[in-house]
């Protein structure tokens, strides 16, 4: 399994863009990049909104291409107890214009809230 970068788009040309629920899939060549979170018991990490036209991002070499994430702060989680609460955030852009993906991850602080974005592969990845 081959973890990857959002930024390892940087240059790179999409031919396709593939919306599964709750995954993303950017085809550059030969290669296929996934976008994706391995649920689990406990939690719950979700697309929560995608903000501009994905097809802005094919047939153009990404111009911009960077993630950001962080913690919630509140009480009670989904699961009715302390927990962890996170947001992610790509940004990828071209010349025809920008595309936000939001993510949204609650758990019970056992489990991960993180995206997984790897090359060729989806599933576990622990390099």
């Amino acid at each position: 399994m081959t973890k990857a970068a959002i930024s390892d788009l940087m240059g790179k040309t999409i031919t396709k863009i593939t919306e599964k629920e709750d995954e993303l899939q950017f085809h550059v060549g030969d290669d296929v990049y996934y976008m994706f979170h391995d649920q689990s018991c406990c939690e719950d990490v979700r697309i929560e909104e995608i903000i501009g036209d994905l097809q802005d991002l094919v047939g153009s070499p990404i111009l911009e291409a960077e993630g950001a994430e962080g913690e919630v702060q509140d009480d009670i989680g989904k699961y009715g107890y302390m927990g962890d609460k996170q947001w992610t955030f790509y940004k990828l852009g071209t010349i025809k214009g920008h595309v936000n993906i939001r993510w949204y991850g609650t758990s019970n602080g056992y489990y991960s809230t993180g995206v997984s974005f790897q090359k060729n592969t989806k599933g576990w990845c622990y390099e």
